[in-house]
């Protein structure tokens, strides 16, 4: 019996929306990429051009679809839906600095999320991506969001979710996860290809 290759993740933040480029928490809230985003996410499919993906799967939220579709890769698409973005609960659309004005110190990473979705939460669904996507072998290439990818990341190098704290991730960026022997590990973070600058 055959065993697949290492499977790898190649992860793809989405394109600018309008809420990402003025820092809104944008979990379930399906904002449309901006003009600059769609420009990112083609420049994306030129990078990713040429690799073979054994598989490619996306967040069902438009932004990450769209981003796949003109990336070039609409065509073969998996959509998971545990790839969505993180739940804000009552911080959806808020960003951070006005949320910190009324709670001192608050952060998404260190503070209860009021109606909405836990990061421990958030961990078991990236626990679940991973399980499910282990299998395949060969380069998987995935289409999300910052929160749910950071989270990812922490999970697939088997450490705290909060550890997702840690790794800036900027729209229409490439990061990399695959192993060092048996070990998994993070090979590329946060490569802006996409004229994120």
């Amino acid at each position: 019996m055959s065993v697949p290759a290492e499977t790898r993740l190649v992860l793809v933040r989405h394109g600018e929306t309008e809420w990402s480029r003025s820092g809104r928490h944008t979990g379930r809230t399906d904002i449309p990429l901006t003009d600059r985003g769609r420009a990112q996410a083609v420049a994306l499919g030129v990078v990713l051009r040429g690799r073979a993906f054994s598989r490619v799967v996306s967040s069902p939220l438009g932004r990450a679809l769209e981003t796949c579709r003109l990336a070039g890769f609409g065509d073969r698409v998996e959509v998971v839906d545990d790839l969505r973005e993180w739940d804000y609960g009552a911080y959806e659309g808020r960003t951070r600095r006005d949320i910190a004005a009324e709670i001192p110190g608050w952060t998404v990473w260190t503070h209860p999320i009021v109606g909405g979705e836990s990061l421990a939460e958030l961990g078991r669904r990236a626990d679940r991506v991973i399980a499910a996507l282990v299998p395949t072998g060969g380069d998987v290439l995935v289409f999300a969001h910052g929160h749910i990818l950071r989270v990812l990341a922490a999970c697939w190098i088997e450490q705290a979710p909060v550890l997702g704290s840690r790794l800036e991730l900027a729209t229409a960026t490439v990061s990399e996860l695959g192993w060092d022997r048996e070990l998994r590990v993070i090979e590329g973070w946060n490569a802006a290809h996409g004229g994120a600058g």
